[in-house]
């Protein structure tokens, strides 16, 4: 067995959102032969993971004995870093979030100070809410490029101070658990990809205080050589002139068509003003936040013309704005090739704010659970 499609999360996941209820489902969901499978099941048997109880439709033989998971085997607690604010909560076996709160922070200040609180912020939660089982890890979505094999932040154009910072290292030593993270585009896509349909290719974009987006190839997340792949917030386009941009360039995307630049255009204090705006009809915001949704459409035209993608889902602050999402789907079917958008899906996230969550969590629990499997079989 090897790689995510064999993983025991794969397992679990297909089990927890019922695409695979009997050993035989999960042989042919995963292509592989029964009898790898029942090692597989076996093990996450033993651990406690599954609970196999009820029996389903005989097929011609014995009727199967119905496969579930057992959401109070563990938990791992998701953290979803913005701007502005950070998303939290803890997550079950299944992938269903328990509970959800936010905080008020400012990314640009000293990341052991934001870290810090945030982590004090989960332990109090903990203590309050007891979530079933053990807390088996923790998964972090940070707002800007990740090396995840260093565990550092990278050349972050709009959280001064962090660039290189040990992020990886910081939060392991505050929960004392095992942490992974990742840019939050990323996990927002890889969340996307695992409840929806397997091995679709997904443009994730998320279009907040900045822009990012996540690229998910056949099911399988593509991070690029260095982790900056889905960085179209620094794309250059005409309509960015010569405005300056935190990234040191002028005339990026970030520059005309993210919430800080509407912000800044319209004179308000945050983007969740602009949405308020909107909401009341005001015409000048709503003609600044379609000509934003429609600058991102322009680029991501080329996107989607280059990695004709099943879908471009759209998330962050500004995807709860109709005229946003409308404007930029009305530019990729204008631009983009008829062939690449003939069955293209162009639709907000599954999850709305707290998709970043959800991923984020993913990404622990397929990090922890090989291991906590083991724990619990070495018993």
């Amino acid at each position: 067995m090897h790689g995510l499609e064999a993983s025991a999360a794969r397992v679990v996941e297909l089990v927890a959102a019922g695409r695979a209820t009997s050993r035989n489902d999960l042989a042919t969901a995963l292509g592989l032969p029964p009898s790898t499978v029942n090692l597989r099941v076996q093990a996450l048997l033993a651990a406690g993971v599954l609970v196999e109880q009820g029996e389903g439709r005989s097929q011609g033989g014995r009727r199967p004995r119905l496969l579930t998971v057992n959401p109070d085997f563990g938990h791992v607690w998701t953290i979803d870093i913005g701007s502005r604010h950070v998303r939290l909560g803890p997550m079950d076996m299944t992938g269903a979030l328990i509970s959800t709160h936010e905080l008020s922070i400012t990314i640009d200040t000293d990341p052991v100070v934001v870290l810090g609180e945030i982590s004090a912020a989960v332990h109090d939660l903990a203590l309050s809410e007891r979530p079933a089982g053990r807390w088996l890890g923790v998964g972090v979505g940070l707002p800007g490029p990740v090396d995840v094999v260093a565990g550092t932040v990278t050349l972050p154009s709009r959280m001064p101070g962090w660039r290189g910072f040990p992020a990886h290292e910081a939060l392991q030593r505050l929960f004392e658990a095992p942490v992974v993270i990742d840019n939050d585009a990323n996990l927002m896509a890889l969340g996307q990809a695992r409840r929806g349909a397997p091995g679709e290719t997904l443009v994730v974009v998320k279009a907040g205080t900045g822009i990012g987006a996540g690229l998910v190839v056949e099911g399988r997340l593509h991070r690029g050589r260095d982790g900056a792949s889905g960085d179209i917030s620094h794309v250059r386009i005409p309509a960015g002139g010569d405005r300056p941009c935190s990234c040191g360039n002028h005339g990026c995307l970030e520059t005309v068509a993210s919430g800080a630049a509407l912000v800044a255009q319209l004179g308000v204090a945050s983007t969740a003003d602009v949405l308020a705006a909107t909401e009341d009809a005001n015409a000048t915001v709503i003609t600044a936040v379609r000509r934003a949704g429609g600058l991102l459409g322009e680029v991501l035209a080329t996107v989607v013309n280059f990695a004709n993608p099943d879908a471009v889902l759209l998330g962050g602050a500004l995807a709860g704005s109709e005229a946003f999402v409308a404007a930029a789907r009305g530019a990729l079917y204008e631009r983009c090739l008829p062939l690449a958008t003939r069955r293209l899906r162009i639709d907000t996230v599954l999850g709305g704010a707290d998709a970043g969550l959800l991923g984020a969590g993913s990404l622990a629990l397929e990090s922890v659970l090989d291991e906590a499997i083991r724990g619990e079989t070495r018993r």
